[in-house]
């Protein structure tokens, strides 16, 4: 299921949209600024970002621009939204290196089209194999690998190591792995997590010490 972040600053707009991409099964964070969308990056890469032009603390012209800047999210898909309809004001978001453009005011069925639309092309650009030291993912066999033996992980597990491995270094707080994974934000569940960090780094032998426990907060991969 695919995170999406929005960053609009009109209250009804941002609204209208968490609601009707929740109601097509995406995940959704929302901001009114800038700086709590950077703040949110540096937690979890969402799958796509939709950007609206005009924001109190920064444009969304320079977002953008900083977002292709920034190596890990040099490719991070954009969408950008804006009440600005004139022909250069779409070129110039697109130069500064959005994926798309939509015109407010806009249908519903629109927006949904466009998200849909720019996550099957990203889609086919994901690393096939995910490495770190001895520990492989392939994720179009959809297999774990370490020393180049296979092992047998369920569902979840797969996805748990495969959100650690594709955020390396970066500490997953158990409200984001319980977001991402299990697709709920309910911190009485953040047990699950645990019980599941535990039998995967047991199957992964020596290979799961690369998983660390940040007390108080998550994990992290190293």
């Amino acid at each position: 299921m695919a995170l999406i972040y929005i960053v609009e600053d009109d209250e009804n707009i941002r609204e209208i949209e968490t609601i009707a991409l929740k109601n097509s099964n995406y995940m959704v964070c929302a901001f009114e600024k800038a700086k709590d969308l950077y703040k949110k990056i540096d937690e979890i890469m969402p799958d796509l970002v939709l950007l609206d032009v005009m924001l109190p603390d920064e444009s969304g012209y320079d977002i953008v621009r900083k977002l292709r800047k920034r190596p890990a999210t040099k490719k991070l898909p954009v969408i950008m939204v804006t009440a600005k309809t004139t022909e250069m004001d779409m070129i110039k978001g697109l130069d500064d290196g959005a994926d798309d453009y939509i015109k407010k005011p806009f249908s519903i069925m629109e927006l949904i089209t466009r998200v849909k639309a720019l996550l099957r092309r990203t889609e086919t650009t994901e690393e096939k194999l995910l490495q770190l030291g001895e520990l492989m993912i392939d994720n179009e066999r959809h297999a774990v690998y370490v020393d180049d033996d296979l092992v047998e992980l369920t569902y979840k597990e797969y996805e748990l190591l495969r959100l650690l491995m594709t955020n390396p270094g970066v500490v997953m707080t158990r409200e984001v792995i319980m977001r991402h994974v299990w697709d709920t934000e309910f911190e009485g569940e953040s047990r699950t997590v645990d019980m599941h960090i535990k039998t995967l780094r047991h199957k992964l032998g020596d290979a799961g010490a690369r998983i660390k426990t940040v007390r108080n907060v998550g994990y992290v991969i190293e």
